[in-house]
């Protein structure tokens, strides 16, 4: 079993910066996978960033050029450096970890079979 715990929301004003961790126990051997996600109120949980083993990072458009998804050296923890945040980012943000065969796209909550419970990220205008 794999257990993420995210940390490092908080409430911003727009244009300020956050950095999210997550810290991941147990056996990662398997993790070949980790992203974010984030879900705002009322709306479908919503992708934002992942990143391998190997490094190759992907974003979505909303936040290219603002977030910077990175890892520890020993692949356990995962950042997400969020810079000139808006108030449109303001959500629950979840980190995510694939381990298994199955894969339905990057992008697809269904490739992740780990999550976090959430941190909130609130940007005021």
């Amino acid at each position: 079993q794999v257990q993420l715990v995210e940390s490092g929301g908080g409430s911003v004003q727009s244009g300020g910066s956050l950095r999210l961790s997550c810290a991941a126990s147990g056996d990662t051997s398997g993790i070949h996978l980790k992203g974010w996600f984030r879900q705002a109120s009322g709306k479908e949980r919503e992708w934002v960033s992942t990143i391998n083993k190997a490094g190759t990072t992907n974003y979505a458009d909303a936040v290219k050029g603002r977030f910077t998804i990175s890892q520890a050296n020993d692949k356990r923890t995962v950042y997400l450096q969020m810079n000139s945040l808006k108030p449109e980012d303001t959500a629950m943000y979840y980190c995510a970890a694939a381990g298994g065969s199955f894969y339905y796209g990057l992008r697809n909550p269904k490739t992740f079979g780990y999550w976090g419970q959430g941190t909130q990220v609130t940007v005021s205008s």
